[in-house]
């Protein structure tokens, strides 16, 4: 369908890489998991191997003596031993088998977080299809695939060569030692060999992880059409929000014509955030915010304020106080009452001396010509 709707190449967006985890699908190397295992048994083993050799010996010696049994293993007893054996050295190697499986856990989650879907389980028609069976093994990413798997292998052997050559000497001595210094000799090359080949694993996966994580964002590409429905689906059609905003303009441009030439001041910040105020002492009880505004609207109410000679005063605390705490057509809390009574105080001066100013400005009237010529 994302074909039929044009190229994907757009990036996904949060809500489709969200219903795409929910879906189980996500980015996840197996090899990383595995490297992790590989590695952390291999360190389990050089931190508890002397342990677990006493141990298995112990066992050993026990089960072979019928110390355990306290009595000589016979045909009949032996089931018995074996058994109790077996029951010793799981208790043994629980606390490995544990530590194992937290670090199989740990490692998906290092990778995909906590994640808890039964989408994976459902059964799904199209995986029995043969056609699409061979695409998986023929195609582009079935190809890769292979070709990732072998160099893996390659690696491995190149490494495995390094690790044993290097250890040849050792390996051929092996004959003339002791049973126990053999052991000891064989089991530190092997664990040497596991070290550098989980080493080597984890460097490989960190590879692949980084290769999922683009595979999966490529896989989750849209069209513009699809991010286009998206959105409108999430946020609505945008002409139909541009025809609401244009609209709310409108309305806010209304009022401020009506309001804020009727405002005795207009407290500002002075640059984000503008507030009208008027009192009337004949009809209010307080001073009321006839208009706020803060960015674009703080600009025009005080371009608007300016137009009708409302002054203009800036009280950047007041200004910020008033806008955040008190709504259009509300009056003002009793702790502001002080400030704009001072505020209100300052203009009614500054009208006074305006007006007084005008008046003296005006040239005298010359009084009426009494009587005339005789």
């Amino acid at each position: 369908m994302a074909e039929e709707l044009g190229e994907r190449t757009e990036k996904p967006t949060a809500r489709r890489r969200r219903e795409a985890r929910n879906k189980g699908q996500v980015a996840k190397s197996q090899d990383l998991a595995g490297a992790i295992l590989l590695l952390g048994a291999v360190i389990l083993l050089v931190v508890f191997v002397s342990v677990l050799g006493e141990g298995l010996a112990r066992v050993l010696r026990r089960s072979l003596t019928g110390e355990a049994l306290a009595s000589p293993v016979g045909p009949d007893l032996a089931p018995q031993a074996v058994r109790q054996a077996f029951d010793e050295i799981m208790w043994m190697v629980a606390p490995m088998m544990l530590i194992i499986f937290v670090l199989a856990g740990l490692s998906h989650f290092i990778q995909i977080g906590p994640l808890l879907t039964a989408e994976p389980l459902k059964p799904k028609l199209d995986k029995l299809s043969p056609i699409k069976g061979i695409k998986r093994i023929f195609g582009l990413r079935g190809i890769m695939k292979t070709v990732m798997n072998s160099a893996k292998l390659a690696a491995m052997i190149i490494v495995s060569y390094i690790v044993i050559a290097g250890e040849l000497d050792k390996i051929a001595a092996l004959p003339q030692l002791e049973a126990g210094a053999a052991f000891v000799l064989l089991g530190r090359i092997i664990l040497t060999l596991a070290l550098w080949l989980a080493l080597l694993l984890i460097l490989i996966a960190l590879i692949d992880f980084a290769y999922q994580r683009w595979q999966h964002t490529k896989d989750l590409k849209m069209t513009k059409q699809q991010v286009k429905d998206e959105r409108k689906s999430t946020e609505g059609d945008p002409e139909v929000k541009g025809r609401r905003l244009r609209m709310y303009q409108q309305v806010v441009q209304q009022q401020l014509a009506s309001a804020v030439p009727q405002a005795d001041v207009i407290v500002t910040n002075p640059t984000h955030f503008s507030v009208a105020i008027r009192y009337d002492q004949e009809t209010m009880s307080a001073p009321e915010v006839t208009a706020k505004g803060a960015d674009e609207i703080a600009l025009r109410i005080r371009y608007m304020a300016a137009m009708n000679d409302v002054p203009i005063v800036q009280r950047p605390p007041l200004a910020r106080a008033l806008y955040y705490n008190v709504e259009v057509g509300d009056p003002v809390h009793p702790e502001h009452y002080q400030a704009i009574a001072e505020l209100l105080a300052y203009v009614y001066r500054i009208d006074q001396r305006r007006a007084d100013r005008d008046r003296e400005a005006q040239p005298a009237r010359e009084p009426a010509a009494v009587g005339g010529d005789d």
